[in-house]
C-alpha cells in the first residue's frame, strides 16, 4: 500500500518527460529522461548484428535496426508502466545515430534496396584512390574547403556512389525516381512518421555534414559536390536544424508503446554531436571524448568553422533551432576503440567479455613492450591513411594474452593522445582536462591509463548515457515543445568522477614514442593494385610481406594463448 502511494506521489512530481532513440553501431537504446532534472528514469538496450560479407566490408540490416528501435520502445514502456510512470507524460522524442552509415530504400514499397553500409566499411577504397588521383596534386583535401572533410572511405558519398554502381536495384530505383537516400536518422524518422504512408524524409545539419555532399558554409546540399560524385539531388533528404518538430510518431495502438503515437520527433543529432550537447559543451573551447565502437574527440569552435592543419575534421556541432546559429567543432575520429574488444572476443577468443579484458589487463598492468595498432579499417585521424592495417609488434616468448589485453587498452589511449595533440596544435590552447563518455568509460583501468598517457585529468560523468541525453535535450527544447531549457543557469549540475595522472611524464612520453614507431610500421601494408585469389576476390595476402607478417603474428598469438593456458 505504502509503496503504491509513494510511486503515485512520485509520478505526480515528475513533470514532463522526454525520450531518446540512440541507434549506435553495435546497439540500439530507448531512454526516458525527466526534463526538469535530466534524471534517467528507464531504458532498454538491444544489440545489433553486424555482418562482414567480404574482407573489409561491414553491413547491417536496416529492418533489424528498425525492429530494434520498436523492441526498445516496447520494453521501456513496459518498464515505465511497472514503475507507475505515465507514458503519456512523454512530450517529445529525440533521435541520435551512428553517423555516415548509408542506406537507400524504395519510397513506394518502404523496402530497403540493400543492407546499410556501415561507416567502418572499406569497400570504397579503390573509389577513393581513383577520386584522389583525379584531383590536382593528388590532394585528399580537395573538397575540404566546402565539406571540412578529406576524401575518405569513412563518409557517405562514396558509399552511395558504390551502391549506385554495384547494386542493380538501387540503380533502377534511381532511374524510376523511387529511391530515397539517408543516413540512419533519416531512415528511422521516415519509418516512424509513417514510412510509405506520408513519412517525413529529412536529416539534420550534423548528419548531413558527414556525407561529403553538404556545404558547411551555406548549410545545405551543394550542387557542385553532388555533381562531383554523380549523385542526383532528388534522392537526398531535406536538411533541418537539430531541434525542431520534424513529424509525429505513428505506432500501432495494439502495442504497449502505442501511447507514443502522435508525440513529436523534435530532436536529431549525429551521435558525437549529441554527446557534445549531453556533456553541456556549449562554449567555444569545451571538448569531450566518446569511447564507443570508435573513439571521437570533439571540441566546440563556436560560430565559425575552423580548418585543421593537423589532420582533424571540421564538422557541424549542432544547430539548436531553425532560427538559431550553427555551431561548429573540430573532430578527431578513431575507427577502432571498443571494436578492438569485440575482435579479441569474437575473432581470437582470448576473452569472454569486456569485463574479462579489464581483469586480464589489470593482472599485469603492463604490455611488457607489446604494442597493438588496431588499424582494421586503415588509420583515421590524424593520418587518414587507408593503406594501413592492424599490427601487433614487440612480441617475445614472455608475451601472453594479459599483455595483449593491456596493449589493446593502451592502443585506445594512444590514439586519443594523437588526436588530442593535433587539437591542441590547431587551437593553440591545450586542454587542461578531458571530459569523457561512452560504453568503454565503465572500464576504470582504461580511464586511469588515459589520464596517465595524456598527463591531464580525465573527468567521467556519473550518468554515462550522455549521447541519448543530448538528443533528449534537443527534442525537449524544440519550438512547440519547450519542456527543456538550455539556458546555462537552468542546466542540471552533473556529478562526475576524476582520474588524475599517476605516472611521471617521462615514462608516458617514452611509451607514446614507441607507439608512434609501431604506427609507422602499420602503414602501406595494403597494395593499391589488388591481386585476385582465384575466385574474383582480393585478399590481404596479395601483399606478400603482409601475408608473412599476419601469419607470424597469429602463430605467436596462438602460442601465447597456449602458454597462458598451461601456466
Amino acid at each position: 500500500m505504502n509503496g503504491t502511494m509513494a510511486a503515485s506521489s512520485h509520478r505526480i512530481m515528475l513533470g514532463p518527460l522526454v525520450a531518446a532513440i540512440d541507434q549506435g553501431t553495435s546497439s540500439t537504446r530507448f531512454l526516458v529522461f525527466n526534463s526538469k532534472t535530466a534524471e534517467l528514469l528507464s531504458h532498454h538496450m538491444v544489440e545489433i548484428k553486424q555482418s562482414f560479407p567480404k574482407e573489409g566490408w561491414v553491413e547491417e540490416d536496416p529492418k533489424e535496426i528498425l525492429q530494434s528501435v520498436h523492441e526498445c520502445m516496447e520494453r521501456t514502456c513496459e518498464k515505465l508502466t511497472q514503475l507507475n510512470i505515465d507514458i503519456t507524460n512523454i512530450k517529445a522524442i529525440g533521435v541520435t545515430n551512428q553517423r555516415e552509415t548509408t542506406l537507400v530504400w524504395d519510397k513506394e514499397t518502404g523496402e530497403p534496396l540493400y543492407n546499410a553500409i556501415v561507416w567502418l566499411d572499406l569497400r570504397t577504397q579503390s573509389t577513393v584512390e581513383r577520386l584522389i588521383n583525379k584531383t590536382p596534386g593528388r590532394n585528399k583535401n580537395h573538397l575540404k574547403h566546402k565539406t571540412g572533410l578529406p576524401i575518405s572511405t569513412y563518409f557517405s558519398a562514396v558509399k552511395l556512389r558504390w551502391l549506385m554502381d554495384n547494386v542493380a536495384e538501387v540503380h533502377e530505383a534511381i532511374v524510376s525516381h523511387r529511391a530515397m537516400f539517408g543516413t540512419v536518422d533519416s531512415w528511422l524518422i521516415w519509418c516512424l512518421t509513417g514510412g510509405k504512408s506520408g513519412g517525413v524524409h529529412c536529416t539534420d545539419v550534423t548528419n548531413a555534414s558527414r556525407t561529403m555532399l553538404f556545404n558547411i558554409h551555406t548549410m545545405d546540399w551543394d550542387p557542385e559536390l553532388c555533381k562531383y560524385f554523380g549523385i542526383p539531388m532528388e534522392i537526398l533528404p531535406r536538411v533541418r536544424s537539430s531541434s525542431e518538430i520534424y513529424g509525429l510518431m505513428k505506432i500501432c495502438s495494439s502495442w504497449k508503446c502505442g501511447a507514443l503515437s502522435g508525440i513529436p520527433i523534435s530532436g536529431c543529432l549525429g551521435d558525437q554531436s549529441a554527446a557534445l550537447v549531453g556533456q553541456m559543451c556549449f562554449q567555444d573551447g569545451q571538448a569531450k571524448n566518446t569511447y564507443g565502437t570508435g573513439c571521437f574527440l570533439l571540441r566546440n569552435t563556436g560560430a565559425k568553422p575552423v580548418m585543421s592543419d593537423h589532420g582533424l575534421l571540421t564538422t557541424v556541432a549542432y544547430k539548436l533551432g531553425r532560427d538559431k546559429p550553427a555551431c561548429y567543432a573540430l573532430e578527431g575520429s578513431v575507427a577502432i576503440a571498443g571494436a578492438v574488444v569485440r575482435w579479441l572476443q569474437d575473432n581470437l577468443g582470448i576473452i569472454g567479455s569486456s569485463e574479462e579484458l579489464e581483469k586480464l589487463a589489470a593482472s599485469v598492468c603492463t604490455s611488457y613492450g607489446c604494442y597493438f595498432v588496431p588499424a582494421f579499417s586503415g588509420l583515421y585521424a590524424p593520418y587518414w591513411e587507408p593503406s594501413a592495417r592492424g599490427i601487433i609488434c614487440g612480441l617475445t616468448q614472455f608475451t601472453n594474452r594479459s599483455h595483449l589485453a593491456f596493449a589493446a587498452l593502451e592502443a585506445v589511449c594512444f590514439q586519443t593522445r594523437e588526436i588530442l595533440d593535433s587539437m591542441n596544435q590547431d587551437s593553440g590552447i591545450p586542454l587542461t582536462q578531458l571530459q569523457v563518455d561512452g560504453g568503454m568509460t565503465s572500464n576504470r583501468l582504461l580511464m586511469q591509463l588515459q589520464a596517465d598517457i595524456l598527463c591531464i585529468p580525465v573527468v567521467k560523468p556519473s550518468m554515462p548515457e550522455t549521447t541519448a541525453l543530448g538528443a533528449a535535450m534537443a527534442a525537449g527544447a524544440a519550438e512547440g515543445v519547450s519542456v527543456w531549457s538550455l539556458n546555462p543557469e537552468d542546466l542540471s549540475e552533473v556529478t562526475s568522477e576524476k582520474f588524475e595522472p599517476q605516472i611521471n611524464p617521462e615514462e608516458s612520453e617514452l611509451r607514446y614514442a614507441r607507439w608512434k614507431k609501431a604506427v609507422q610500421k602499420s602503414m602501406n601494408w595494403e597494395t593499391t593494385e589488388p591481386v585476385c585469389n582465384g575466385n574474383g576476390e582480393t585478399s590481404i595476402f596479395s601483399s606478400v610481406p603482409l601475408g608473412f607478417y599476419v601469419m607470424g603474428s597469429m602463430l605467436m598469438l596462438i602460442g601465447a594463448k597456449y602458454i597462458a593456458g598451461h601456466n
